[in-house]
């Protein structure tokens, strides 16, 4: 691979490959990425140009999986545009938040 500048903060590193695919991350990439915690996964994609790039995954637990799917995270976004937009209200207490919730029900 030819040299080429890197990025600030970027880092260039070789590491063997055993016989089974196995290698190692150096330890300060692990820990900066947090691939040194339980669970730690990393997404591998393979690109048409050759290039093989390595993805940190940070583990989710599996009670707490349902926020990362696409739909609650499309939710999220419309929400945080919502915020930004000032569409939202405050309520100074949890009782004023109930009695403004009450207001907004259909009277059927």
């Amino acid at each position: 691979m030819p040299d080429r500048e890197l990025p600030a903060g970027s880092a260039d590193v070789y590491v063997g490959v055993q016989s089974r695919g196995v290698f190692a991350l150096p330890a300060d990439l692990r820990k900066r990425h947090r691939l040194d915690q339980p669970g730690a996964q990393v997404r591998i994609v393979e690109r048409d140009d050759g290039v093989i790039e390595l993805h940190p995954q940070v583990a989710v637990p599996a009670d707490q999986a349902w926020f990362w799917t696409k739909r609650w995270q499309a939710m999220e976004a419309d929400a945080d545009a919502d915020v930004a937009a000032g569409r939202l209200t405050r309520q100074a207490s949890g009782d004023a938040l109930l009695e403004h919730l009450d207001g907004l029900r259909d009277p059927r």
